[in-house]
């Protein structure tokens, strides 16, 4: 996921799950906090994209992070597991094996940024191959990007991130049917992994690969995304170039000229049904995954993650229209009281609500939210009373006074300042 929480960085809404539908429950991470992981390599995949390959420390117990911070090493230099059944079990800090990530996960990352101010956090999508014993994430510069900068002019191989574990519920489905894999730009990231995963299976599943890049220069993964799906009985490859360049060779490098569309979809005669998911900038994710939806493909799920500036990052603060609150619709809970303070309204809490933040947008209560999994504290709002449950924890604890409620439903009658 790139760059989650940073505007300059492309900030995206993180819109994971199925489109329609409540948000999917991400698996429990696998370990709290951060923990330092060591980069083996930085590798150039397009003009703008890099990825940058993540393993556990070895060695010194005591490893220079990146920015200069020296940190204990939490880890006793055991490599990355083998992807397993998709089982996030536990594997501690301390010791032991990490649990492979799901393919289409995230990581987030702490980042120094420059002058010495506070650490940039940000999320980068997992890209590589199950197993191996490595994490790679693959990231786009932005041009105003500082996280992205930063890492681009001065991450090295051998510096250490400290990384929190692989989160997220844009995943890939295990089943036996058609799959559809589209994205366009740095959405290709989470999919990468996605087509890994089915490679490295050998899956007999129907694989449809569907790209929009502007032109060679900007695509990353060319020649990886055709080697994995060689190696897939079933699979067929689109890819849409915006601009091609002069040099790019139509029905080589790329099929269409022009952007992905729904009518190009349904041109190229794609499986009824299939598990179909979507990962791309705002411009591909506005419209498309609701009227792929809605269209004759009739696919049985399909599940989106969204790149680049969104205006969810703040839905009822900004861009919204003003709708007076009120009680959540149907019937009452019979849970702890939860007072809108600024509001001026107090409803039963549900257990039909996941969280804090469903409910207060049940009643049009106006939040800030981004991520929905605890990660990046926009929707960190002061607690005036009562105690709340987490669940999942969150990367780092809101400060004191206050709870994060993307993440959290009330243990006793609460009232925040909403």
């Amino acid at each position: 996921m790139q760059a989650l929480l940073d505007q300059a960085d492309g900030a995206s809404g993180a819109a994971g799950g199925n489109a329609g539908l409540a948000p999917a429950v991400s698996p429990p991470p696998a370990w709290p906090g951060f923990r330092p992981l060591r980069v083996r390599r930085i590798e150039a995949e397009s003009a703008s994209v890099f990825s940058v390959t993540l393993a556990a420390l070895g060695g010194d117990p005591r490893s220079a992070a990146l920015g200069g911070d020296l940190r204990p090493a939490a880890s006793d230099g055991a490599p990355l597991p083998a992807a397993s059944d998709g089982d996030p079990s536990s594997g501690a800090p301390g010791g032991g094996l990490l649990p492979a990530a799901l393919p289409g996960q995230f990581l987030t990352v702490r980042v120094p940024s420059e002058g010495g101010g506070p650490s940039l956090i940000r999320s980068y999508s997992l890209s590589g191959p199950p197993g191996g014993g490595e994490y790679r994430l693959s990231i786009k510069q932005e041009p105003h990007g500082a996280a992205s900068g930063y890492l681009r002019a001065h991450l090295r191989t051998g510096d250490v991130l400290e990384c929190a574990a692989p989160r997220g519920a844009f995943t890939l489905v295990a089943g036996d049917g058609p799959v559809v894999l589209i994205s366009a730009g740095i959405g290709a990231t989470p999919v990468m992994a996605m087509l890994h995963t089915l490679a490295a299976e050998r899956s007999p599943r129907e694989v449809w690969w569907l790209y929009g890049a502007r032109d060679g220069t900007e695509h990353p993964f060319a020649d990886e995304s055709r080697d994995l799906l060689g190696r897939l009985a079933n699979a067929h490859r689109h890819v849409c170039y915006s601009r091609p360049a002069p040099g790019d060779r139509q029905g080589v490098d790329y099929h269409s000229r022009g952007r992905l569309s729904l009518d190009l979809l349904c041109g190229l005669g794609l499986p009824r049904g299939a598990d179909t998911y979507v990962c791309g900038p705002p411009a591909l994710m506005r419209d498309f995954p609701v009227a792929l939806a809605a269209s004759a493909l009739a696919p049985s799920h399909v599940r989106t993650e969204i790149f680049g500036a969104g205006p969810s990052l703040t839905p009822g603060v900004t861009g919204a229209s003003v709708t007076p609150v009120h009680p959540p619709a149907g019937p009452p809970g019979d849970g702890p009281a939860v007072s809108f303070a600024r509001s001026g309204l107090t409803v039963s809490w549900s257990t039909a609500y996941t969280s804090l933040l469903e409910l207060a947008e049940a009643c049009d209560v106006p939040t800030r939210w981004s991520c929905r999994t605890g990660v990046c504290h926009n929707c960190e709002s002061g607690l005036l009373a009562g105690s709340v449950d987490y669940s999942p924890e969150p990367l780092d604890a809101p400060a004191e006074g206050d709870a994060l409620i993307c993440c959290s439903r009330p243990r006793e009658d609460v009232i925040l300042d909403l």
